[in-house]
Order: structure tokens, then C-alpha cells, then sequence
């Protein structure tokens, strides 16, 4: 026997009943209203399953009042529980409640009651797509298509592997990461999630059959991202080559061994008398101090006689 609207109202009549409200089936557009006291009344839509249509009934009942409900019949199977889980969500964020009725035995569940929507940002998953935005190299994708084959920028990377060892064959990871500069080179290959890779000994990595089969299959991407992101790889990674060192000014010839002493344009200057160190007083505290005592005029003209 198919299942009918008309099976869910005992069950969800008598659930209203005993909280108090006064219940009564089809009062206008309404399914079912339910009145308790001054309270606003409490509006149920019904129907045998989720659809778009249900949930448009709920929201025009809306302009009567914010107490509204929708009612289905209670699955089983993890399909249901998937329909469940995605419905309740659109429930809160439409501020309708939930109700599900299991008809072998007749209970009614509400799952939640009508409320404003409080939305809950999530930060780790916000982060996280920004952070796939910001790695994915040019748009690869079309919109809409299904997540199978996707190129994300884990496959980008993976890809850039792949290119550099088809060309290079077996190759050290640390070398692969410099080259390609895909920082987890290393753990992509050793993971590898695609089977693309085989490890030749330890650090060591080639590219196995079906990364062979790879590289035509993405044979398109891997030429997008050699123009987009790296430059095609080369034949042996060299250092730039360092600048040739400053020479140093020479310095000027030293005079021949018995020759003249060439003349030098550095003008002599004269020599300045010697100072003298002696021992003195000083005037502020009388406290012993060495002081220097340059020579007076006249003791420097005696000191040149004697010479």
C-alpha cells in the first residue's frame, strides 16, 4: 500500500497534544495548526518525502507565523540518514523545524524546532580553501564537473615530479624538490597516492608504468605548468657562475736595487718637535697627574746648537 500524507497526522497530533496545544487538520493552506493559549500558533506541513516543493510551503507559512514545521516519514539505510543530515541543515538555516515519523509503530521525532539562523563559521576549513586557491597553478578545471580527474594542487605537484623524472629518469628526491620546486617532493613520492612512482633505493625515485601512461594522459597540464610555474628543467643543475674577484690597486715600484731614489710627489712634512712626559699637579684638586710637556721655543733653538 502506498504511503500517504494522512499517515503522518495521528502520530504528529498526538506529539502536539501532549504539550498542550489544541490541534486541528487543513485550516487554510495550513496541514495542520496547533494553538496553545496567547502563544503563536504552531503551523506542520506534511509530506511523504524531502522536496523543493515542501520547503516552499514552509517558508510562505512563514508570513503567518515563525512556529513552522516540516513533517516526513522516518527512512532507514544510510541514504536516508545523508537526506536527513543535509535537509536538517537547510531547516536551520531556513528557521524552520523538523519532525520525522516512524510508522511502524508511530513516533514522532522532532529533530529541531524553528529558530533564527545563527551561521558558525568554520576557520581550519575557510584557511584550507584559500590555501588550495592560492597553490592551484592557472584554472585547469571546469565548473561543475564531477570530483573524479580534478587536478587540485596535490596533482599539480605530483605532476611537476613526474615531468622532471620522465625526463631525468631515477633521480634523488632532494634534487626532484630543488628542481621542480615542489618543497614535498619527497613525501609525494614516497606516498604515491597515484601509483606514478617507484622507489629505486632508498631517496631514489623513477617513474613506474602508470606514470608513464600518466604523462600522456596529462601530457596538456604538464606543458601548462612548465610555461606557468617552473622553467623547463635543465640537463644538469649548475651554480650561476661568480664574479670575476676586484683587482687590487698595485702599488708603486720600489726603487732600483744602487739606483737614484726616484722623487716622490708626496711632499714632505716637517718634523714636529718630540714631547716630553713629565710629572705635574694638577690645579683643580692637587691630585698627582702625568701631564706632556712640549718643549719651549727656546730650549727646542738650544737643543739645535748642540746638535
Amino acid at each position: 500500500m502506498p504511503m500517504r500524507e494522512t499517515d503522518l497526522y495521528a502520530p504528529i497530533k498526538a506529539l502536539l497534544e501532549g504539550q498542550g496545544y489544541t490541534v486541528k487538520a487543513e485550516i487554510g493552506a495550513a496541514d495542520i495548526v496547533a494553538v496553545r493559549g496567547d502563544e503563536d500558533p504552531v503551523i506542520v506541513e506534511l509530506k511523504t518525502g524531502f522536496s523543493l516543493s515542501l520547503f516552499h510551503q514552509a517558508v510562505a507559512r512563514q508570513a503567518i507565523t515563525d512556529a513552522v514545521y516540516i513533517a516526513v516519514p522516518r527512512g532507514t539505510g544510510r541514504a536516508f540518514s545523508t537526506a536527513l543530515a543535509g535537509n536538517l541543515a537547510l531547516c536551520r538555516r531556513l528557521g524552520l523545524g523538523l519532525i520525522t515519523v516512524r510508522l511502524a509503530d508511530g513516533l514522532a521525532e522532532v529533530h529541531c524546532d524553528p529558530a533564527p539562523y545563527a551561521p558558525r563559521k568554520s576557520k581550519p576549513r575557510r584557511e584550507r580553501l584559500l590555501r588550495e586557491f592560492a597553490r592551484r597553478v592557472g584554472d585547469p578545471n571546469t565548473g561543475g564537473a564531477t570530483r573524479r580527474g580534478l587536478v587540485t594542487a596535490y596533482r599539480q605537484d605530483a605532476l611537476k615530479c613526474l615531468a622532471f623524472l620522465a625526463a631525468k629518469d631515477a633521480t634523488k628526491a632532494a634534487q626532484v624538490a630543488r628542481a621542480t620546486g615542489v618543497a614535498k617532493a619527497r613525501n609525494i613520492m614516497a606516498d604515491d597516492h597515484y601509483g606514478w612512482f617507484h622507489r629505486v633505493r632508498t631517496g631514489v625515485y623513477a617513474v613506474s608504468p602508470k606514470g608513464a601512461e600518466a604523462v600522456d594522459a596529462y601530457g596538456a597540464e604538464i606543458a601548462r605548468l612548465t610555461v606557468e610555474s617552473w622553467a623547463p628543467f635543465p640537463a644538469e643543475a649548475s651554480l650561476p657562475a661568480e664574479p670575476p674577484p676586484t683587482p687590487v690597486a698595485s702599488r708603486p715600484p720600489l726603487p732600483p736595487a744602487g739606483g737614484e731614489e726616484r722623487p716622490s710627489n708626496i711632499a714632505r712634512r716637517p718634523s714636529s718637535p718630540p714631547t716630553t712626559w713629565g710629572r705635574g699637579v694638577s690645579e683643580a684638586d692637587g691630585v698627582g697627574v702625568t701631564l706632556r710637556v712640549s718643549p719651549t721655543p727656546s730650549e727646542q733653538m738650544r737643543k739645535t746648537t748642540e746638535a
